[in-house]
């Protein structure tokens, strides 16, 4: 039944098209890469048309939250979260580039693009906790084992954070905005990996399994996420980050990724209800 489900995943028109896209926008980056350019036409029409990924990723994951009740069932809620998660990323990009192109601002941070960016991860902290409801997790704290992993998981990310990209910080308290994003990302992002890794263990029993490929996929795209807001944030406070670089490559991959993950939960709850 999982090969079946995997042949279907990969004949979806939507699969087709997000993927088309993607490999080509990744042969215009891999061109600018071994050129070695930093700026120029080629960087900045990648800049503005990468983002897209984002916005056809939040189109295709609502329409496949559609066929599941929407925001009327929880698998509809979760699959809707991440789709506006995709859709906020858009948003971002879409500011950033009006700060860089219109404003001449070299790095907008803080600023309003961080509306969209910081709502992503809002959207994700709530399609990770209606996915872990879809599989039946019901946490308490009478649990010691629920305690363990609601303090160590987040524990843990919140530790690779400042290792390697908050060690020897400058508190700048004249600039509460950057201080609370500062800290607000990877508190956020540790909290809807840390659920999503939840949501895959407590996925082993579920529908015989079948969920923990997807899911495998989704906690990878949320910590690659979390991978490439972080880069964003070292690399803009030491001055190496620059339009078209490895960065705006990484969200593209994040952004391909997540619409895949959507698609590919879809199909499998389709294959089943239709069985």
């Amino acid at each position: 039944m999982e090969k079946h489900l995997l042949g279907s995943f990969r004949e979806n028109y939507f699969v087709k098209l997000i993927s088309l896209l993607f490999i080509a926008l990744t042969i215009w980056w891999v061109s600018i890469y071994a050129k070695g350019l930093t700026e120029g036409p080629q960087n900045n029409a990648f800049t503005l048309i990468y983002p897209f990924l984002s916005l056809l990723g939040g189109m295709i994951g609502l329409f496949v939250s559609r066929k599941w009740g929407g925001l009327k069932s929880m698998l509809g809620k979760s699959i809707s979260m991440f789709s506006f998660g995709l859709l906020a990323q858009f948003f971002g990009q879409a500011m950033y580039a009006y700060y860089i192109y219109v404003a001449d601002i070299a790095v907008p941070y803080p600023s309003w693009e961080d509306l969209g960016y910081f709502g992503s991860v809002i959207f994700y902290i709530l399609g990770a906790v209606y996915l872990i409801k879809v599989v039946g997790f019901k946490f308490s704290f009478k649990s010691i084992k629920g305690k363990m992993l609601s303090f160590f998981i987040p524990l843990i990310m919140l530790e690779i954070s400042y290792i390697f990209f908050l060690q020897g910080y400058t508190y700048d308290l004249s600039n509460k905005l950057k201080l609370f994003l500062d800290f607000g990302y990877p508190l956020g992002q540790a909290i809807y990996v840390s659920i999503a890794i939840l949501a895959y263990w407590m996925s082993r029993n579920f529908l015989g399994g079948l969920l923990r490929r997807p899911l495998r996929l989704i906690i990878g795209v949320l910590i690659f996420q979390y991978l490439c807001d972080f880069t964003f944030l070292y690399q803009a406070s030491r001055g190496t980050w620059y339009v078209g670089g490895i960065n705006d490559f990484m969200y593209s991959v994040s952004y391909f990724a997540m619409t895949l993950s959507l698609i590919y939960i879809g199909s499998i709850f389709k294959k089943i209800k239709e069985s």
